[in-house]
C-alpha cells in the first residue's frame, strides 16, 4: 500500500509539472499582450523633478563661469498611451525651469540699454555671483516603457522637445568688498529684455523606475539679436526624479 501511494504521489506531481511546463508559454503570451492591460489606470510619471549642471555652448571669452552652474525644473506632464500598443505614449504638460550660471571675476550690466554686457571685474569682490534666467515651459515627449502597466518599474525612455516663454532673468550677488569700501552685503538686479524670450529645446531622458538621465540643448538663441553674444546655446544633463 505504501509503495503504491508513493508512485501514486510521484504519478500526480509528475503530471503536475508537465501541466505547468505546457501553460508558461500561454502565461508568457499573456504578459507581453499589452493591449489587455488597463494603461489607464496606471502611474505615468505626471509629476517630473530634474535638477543638474548646466553650461553654455558657444560662450564668448569674457563668460568667465565658475563653480557648478546648475539647474532645477519641475513638470506636470499628461500621458495618452497608444492604443495598440501602449508601451508608446505621448505626454504633454506644463512646468518651470530655472537656469543658475556662476561667474568669477566678472560684473554683469543686465539693465544696459545697448545690451547685456560682461566685464571683467578684480576690483569688486564677490564671494557669489550668478546669473538666473527662469521659464516657463511645455514640455513634449515620445516616451516608451517597458511595464505600460507600472511605469515606476522597469527601463523607460523618451525624447522630444520643449517649448518655454521667458518669466525672469536677473544677476544677484554675495558682496565681500566693493570698490568703495563697502562689505558684507547682497546686490541683485531684474531685466528680461536681452534675453530671447522663446526657448525651443531637444529633451531626452532614459533609466530604469522613478530614475531616469536627462539632458537638453536649447537651439535658439540665448539672447536677442544685437543686444548680448550670438550663438550662445544653453545645455543641462543630471538627473530626473519621476512617479504619481
Amino acid at each position: 500500500m505504501i509503495r503504491f501511494l508513493l508512485i501514486l504521489v510521484m504519478a500526480c506531481l509528475t503530471s503536475s509539472g508537465f501541466a505547468q511546463l505546457e501553460n508558461k508559454p500561454k502565461e508568457t503570451k499573456a504578459k507581453m499582450d499589452w493591449s489587455k492591460t488597463n494603461v489607464y489606470k496606471r502611474t505615468s510619471d505626471h509629476l517630473m523633478l530634474q535638477f543638474g549642471a548646466a553650461g553654455m555652448v558657444g560662450k564668448p571669452d569674457t563668460f568667465s563661469t565658475t563653480g557648478f552652474s546648475r539647474t532645477a525644473n519641475v513638470y506636470i506632464l499628461f500621458d495618452f498611451p497608444f492604443k495598440k500598443d501602449p508601451r508608446l505614449s505621448v505626454a504633454i504638460g506644463p512646468g518651470i525651469g530655472s537656469d543658475n550660471y556662476f561667474f568669477k571675476n566678472t560684473t554683469i550690466d543686465i539693465k544696459r540699454q545697448a545690451g547685456i554686457d560682461f566685464a571683467r571685474d578684480t576690483l569688486n569682490k564677490y564671494k557669489k555671483y550668478k546669473l538666473n534666467t527662469s521659464y516657463l515651459e511645455v514640455p513634449i515627449e515620445l516616451r516608451w516603457s517597458a511595464r505600460p502597466d507600472n511605469m515606476n518599474k522597469g527601463f523607460k525612455a523618451a525624447f522630444g522637445m520643449k517649448v518655454g516663454t521667458i518669466l525672469d532673468a536677473k544677476v544677484k550677488a554675495k558682496v565681500d568688498r566693493d570698490v568703495n569700501g563697502n562689505a558684507g552685503y547682497w546686490y541683485k538686479e531684474k531685466s528680461k529684455r536681452s534675453f530671447n524670450g522663446t526657448r525651443l529645446s531637444l529633451i531626452g531622458r532614459v533609466g530604469w523606475g522613478n530614475f531616469t538621465a536627462f539632458a537638453s540643448y536649447t537651439f535658439s538663441e540665448y539672447f536677442k539679436q544685437g543686444l548680448g553674444p550670438t550663438g550662445v546655446h544653453p545645455w543641462s544633463a543630471g538627473l530626473c526624479i519621476s512617479g504619481l
